[in-house]
């Protein structure tokens, strides 16, 4: 009896255990189970609550700063290329008989003046007959001296009969044909003498010497090429190659800036003649423009210039103001509902001033002058009025 006592004790406490840990694996489940409801419910109550309280953000509208530039008065121009040269350009070479070089005296860059010699020719024949020709002059001389005193002697004794009026006359005109006989011989000799300083060649005019293509021993004559060339005073010009369409705005007298290839520097000129005809295969016409003389003004160079053709009125913008692409130059301008809209315009001089206008805007129009690379058409903006600096 004792043994099965005891093993119905056994049994009833391993039972017992069983159950109480089926009960404790049952509440573990129905816990976890309530907490992750509770915090289901929890984050679903957080979420319709922030919905509903939260409205979706919205994206600012960017500030742009703008202008209403009105119509100012800027000059029209109008811009051509073309070459450099000497406003006068004096070719100099032989104009005596020609011979051998012996000297050359400037070089390209000299200033020179009118009559200076330039270079020398050889001259020892012409020297020999100057001489020559020097002695019958003093010949002559003598001859009609000798007729002078001839005459004078016999005009002595008209008086007493010895010499008749017909032999006054006959030495009167052998005086008179010695005189000329000296004339004669002086002239011959002044011809000579013009002769041999033609063998110097000189400056025609005061100016710049631009090109020598003569050295000593050269044999130079008459009619052959030029041996230097120089520009009259100094005085350069730019010989603008100007469309059709635009030579009916010049007028001689128009101002212009000139600014050689190369040069950072731009010189001012002045319109001097505009070509009275049109090249029928270019469609293009000369406009000269005379400079003062500076050494970065070199003939043969090439240059660009802006002529000032008259004045008018048209907006003007800042330069950040106005966009380019394929499609030419634009703005954007702000409307009545503070959108962006794009603008096509035709631009006219640009200066420190900023860019003329031509066409596209009246002026009254609020132009985007900051920002405008980022802004698209349609684009609510906030517009920003320029502060005058």
């Amino acid at each position: 009896m004792n043994y099965e006592s005891q093993l119905l004790s056994d049994s009833a406490v391993v039972i017992d255990e069983d159950e109480s840990r089926k009960r404790r694996r049952r509440l573990l489940l129905l816990g976890g189970g309530a907490a992750v409801l509770l915090v289901t419910a929890a984050a679903w109550i957080s979420m319709r609550g922030d919905t509903a309280a939260t409205p979706a953000p919205v994206a600012p509208a960017p500030v742009v700063t703008v202008l209403q530039p009105g119509q100012s008065t800027v000059a029209r121009t109008v811009t051509a290329t073309g070459s450099l040269a000497a406003r006068v350009d004096m070719p100099v070479g032989v104009v005596g008989e020609g011979g051998m070089v012996t000297q050359v005296l400037v070089q390209p860059g000299d200033w020179v003046r009118a009559g200076q010699v330039l270079a020398t020719v050889e001259r020892s024949v012409q020297t020999e007959q100057g001489r020559s020709l020097a002695a019958q002059v003093e010949v002559q001389r003598a001859s009609a001296k000798l007729a002078q005193a001839q005459l004078d002697r016999a005009k002595a004794l008209v008086g007493r009969g010895f010499i008749s009026a017909a032999d006054i006359d006959q030495r009167t005109a052998t005086r008179d044909q010695a005189v000329a006989q000296v004339r004669v011989a002086e002239a011959q000799l002044a011809e000579q003498r013009a002769r041999t300083g033609r063998l110097d060649i000189r400056a025609p005019a005061a100016g710049l010497v631009l090109t020598r293509s003569v050295e000593p021993g050269q044999i130079v004559q008459a009619g052959g090429n030029a041996l230097f060339r120089m520009a009259k005073d100094g005085e350069m010009e730019m010989q603008a190659q100007v469309a059709e369409s635009d030579l009916a705005a010049l007028r001689a007298g128009n101002g212009a800036m000139v600014t050689p290839t190369g040069s950072a520097e731009s010189f001012a000129g002045r319109l001097w003649q505009v070509s009275p005809i049109v090249d029928p295969q270019t469609r293009m016409g000369f406009a000269r423009i005379a400079i003062p003389y500076h050494s970065a003004i070199r003939p043969g160079g090439f240059a660009s210039a802006t002529i000032t053709s008259g004045t008018g009125n048209a907006p003007l913008l800042p330069e950040s103001a106005v966009q380019n692409d394929e499609k030419g130059s634009y703005v954007y301008i702000v409307n009545a509902k503070d959108q962006v809209e794009r603008r096509t315009v035709t631009v006219g001089q640009v200066s420190a001033a900023g860019v003329a206008v031509t066409s596209g805007i009246t002026g009254a129009e609020k132009i985007v002058t900051s920002a405008a690379a980022f802004l698209t058409p349609g684009q609510k903006v906030k517009p920003e009025a320029l502060k005058a600096s």
